[in-house]
């Protein structure tokens, strides 16, 4: 049990910066593309179809790469900023990369599926568009926008498993190096215990969140 604690527990702490710092950097960055995204589509605030299409394409090829071939391909990358392509820090960029494109499309939709004749009443009383965005879309939608978030945050998680096939870090390169490599079933089925809880607890609170601020 020992060796099994001294295995686990490091990575522990691993996985949760991988973990919540992409979610932040994802939502920081995912937000605003969702809301450009909004705000441009055809019938949007402010329409321009040949942004929205740039934007549309961008978004859907990175969202058509399956996350262990955009680790790949963002190697370079990860090699330029962090000087290597492995570890937790290295990690944090393609799962980022990952989820912006993801939290960016759930906001588009979000907020386009706000009632239209709140929109109509806010432009009657005079509002802008930052007005509108910030004082209308995001407080109507927020629900779905916590809910979104929570949907991120376990995609992230899943992505960081994968992460762990090629050296991410964290309770996914456990599971793979010792229950693969080196078949220590009972280190595997441990990492993939506290996951699942990880998982479980971040959906119940999101879950709690959404119905809070629901009821407001």
């Amino acid at each position: 049990m020992n060796e099994i604690l001294e295995i686990i527990l490091p990575a522990i702490p691993q996985t949760l910066i991988l973990v919540f710092v992409s979610s932040f950097i994802s939502v920081v960055l995912g937000m605003p593309l969702g809301i450009v995204l909004t705000l441009t589509r055809p019938g949007g605030l402010r329409e321009n179809q040949k942004l929205y299409s740039v934007l549309d394409s961008i978004v859907n090829f990175l969202r058509s790469v399956p996350f262990i071939i955009l680790m790949l391909i963002l190697i370079p990358v990860m090699r330029a900023i962090v000087g290597k392509s492995y570890g937790t820090a290295a990690t944090i960029i393609p799962l980022s990369v990952a989820a912006i494109p993801f939290f960016g499309r759930l906001m588009e939709g979000y907020l386009s599926q706000v009632d239209k004749g709140i929109l109509e009443a806010a432009k009657s009383m005079g509002s802008n568009d930052s007005q509108i965005v910030f004082r209308v879309l995001i407080p109507e939608a927020m629900p779905q926008i916590v809910s979104g978030i929570t949907m991120m945050i376990i995609n992230i998680i899943g992505y960081s498993a994968m992460a762990g096939a090629i050296g991410g870090g964290g309770l996914g390169e456990v599971a793979v190096r010792y229950g693969y490599t080196y078949k220590r079933t009972d280190i595997l089925w441990v990492a993939v215990i506290i996951i699942v809880a990880f998982v479980q607890i971040i959906q119940l609170f999101g879950n709690y969140l959404e119905k809070k601020i629901d009821k407001k």
